[in-house]
């Protein structure tokens, strides 16, 4: 059963009925029917991110992750750390209110800085482990290059394998670029002589993300899940 009905969603968010019926798909074929997550959302607001912005792909981000954790999650709402060189903002979206929402937040931001991965993780740690939740958490994490401190990211990574934070790095760009190196080594950090288990993996979007289809965006967040969920489970830090 999933955590919110199609009924509800039906009723509160019309516009995402597809994307919940897609992620539902995605989630069976990976074997994650009933299975409970807290989901977060990572936004870069770094100056290269601006196109994104505004040419509809960060909300789209946004409607399409609403859509994937009402099956996972009963609140209805989605944590968002929007970060740059510093925390931007720790706010959230929610079924009922979602349509403009991103633009609504990122207009009372400030400067658009560079890219500090680990002041972001840190974020969603702080707010994972304030919220009480009992649940494993999906981070879906996209950025457009990569970080500013790569040992402050790696190291940030490892210290979080400890704990039921699963993190989806998600590319937007050139996929040729070498900005996305230090994403894809990050998805290889070896187990367990860095990180007691894999609790990261990568993928990338393309310079138009809004391309990529909702089935194929589901089924690469939803890719390597499962594994970690049976690995985290298998050391004691998922319940």
């Amino acid at each position: 059963m999933p955590a919110i009905s199609l009924t509800k969603v039906e009723e509160t968010a019309p516009a995402l009925v597809s994307l919940y019926k897609s992620a539902g798909v995605s989630l069976t074929k990976h074997g994650l029917n009933g299975q409970r997550a807290a989901v977060y959302l990572v936004m870069d607001y770094s100056g290269s991110m601006k196109p994104y912005y505004q040419d509809g792909s960060m909300q789209a981000l946004a409607d399409r992750v609403l859509g994937l954790s009402a099956h996972l999650d009963d609140d209805g709402t989605v944590p968002v750390v929007f970060f740059s060189t510093d925390i931007d903002a720790v706010t959230d979206i929610a079924l009922v209110n979602h349509q403009g929402r991103i633009e609504q937040i990122v207009s009372g931001l400030g400067h658009m800085g560079r890219t500090s991965y680990h002041l972001a993780m840190d974020a969603v740690i702080d707010h994972y482990l304030d919220s009480g939740s009992k649940d494993p958490a999906l981070v879906v994490f996209q950025t457009d290059g990569g970080p500013i401190n790569k040992l402050a990211a790696e190291r940030y990574l490892c210290k979080a394998a400890k704990l039921p934070l699963f993190w989806q790095f998600i590319g937007f760009g050139d996929p040729g670029s070498r900005q996305f190196e230090f994403l894809r080594r990050l998805d290889e950090l070896a187990v367990p002589q860095k990180r007691l288990v894999d609790n990261a993996g990568f993928f990338h979007a393309g310079s138009d993300p809004r391309k990529v289809s909702d089935s194929e965006l589901y089924d690469r967040i939803l890719g390597e899940f499962p594994q970690w969920l049976a690995a985290a489970r298998a050391q004691g830090i998922v319940q």
